[in-house]
């Protein structure tokens, strides 16, 4: 029997079984197999669209998470697939465990899918303060919520796609005017930097040469000293 003969001997008895069965087998095959998975049959695509599946891998990954109570603040937790994604968002790009968890995977998923997402971009104090209310909500300390913040926009902005969308992203937060706002709600120095950081370094091939010169302007006007890294279009 030849390896395509296997192939379909194999998918022939998956598709015998019952969709219980399927999710029980599916919740145990590594996350980042799941999107080849749910390719290989309409069933199974159906399967992961549906809730039943991500109620059974969050009571099997996170077991905890079914006690875990709702939270106040503006950043919804939606259904399980969306507390499963934040889940395992805040374990493996933050590593972080207990009770914080979920609302940080919940909160970096909001300003990834507003940066991401949005036609028109919300000015970024909008989007900061959004984060800020959300940990103060839950409990925490200004410092505290903001340090947070502050560590969620750094995620975002390293794990966002080397694409024109997000050159343009990043030049307009780099060219936003200085608006005032009270602690906590001011973006960190180190997230500001951060985005002059990569405009001027991984993006610095999209400028023109006018833009280019606009936005260097405007690090300047931030940083003093400027790295020589960033110099030279």
């Amino acid at each position: 029997m030849n390896s395509k003969e296997n192939e379909t001997l194999v998918a022939s008895s998956f598709g015998k079984l019952p969709d219980h069965l399927l999710i029980e087998i599916f919740i145990r095959i590594p996350v980042p197999e799941w999107s080849q998975v749910s390719c290989v049959k309409k069933q199974w695509a159906t399967l992961f669209r549906e809730e039943c599946l991500w109620q059974a891998a969050l009571d099997r990954t996170y077991p905890s998470a079914s006690r875990a109570k709702r939270w106040p603040g503006p950043i919804p937790r939606g259904l399980s697939r969306r507390r499963y994604e934040a889940l395992y968002v805040s374990r493996h790009i933050f590593a972080i465990d207990g009770e914080l968890d979920e609302i940080v995977g919940h909160a970096y998923l909001f300003l990834k899918e507003q940066l991401q997402r949005s036609t028109v971009l919300p000015p970024s104090g909008i989007l900061h303060g959004t984060l800020i209310d959300q940990f103060i909500a839950c409990g925490k300390t200004r410092d505290v919520a903001h340090e947070l913040a502050s560590q969620i926009w750094l995620a975002v902005l390293d794990n966002l796609e080397e694409n024109e969308h997000t050159f343009l992203i990043l030049k307009r937060l780099a060219q936003e005017g200085d608006v005032f706002l009270p602690y906590p709600y001011t973006r960190s120095i180190k997230v500001q930097w951060r985005v002059f950081e990569k405009l001027l370094t991984d993006f610095r091939d999209c400028f023109s040469h006018v833009d280019y010169y606009d936005v260097l302007a405007c690090a300047k006007s931030k940083f003093q000293p400027i790295p020589s890294a960033w110099l030279g279009f």
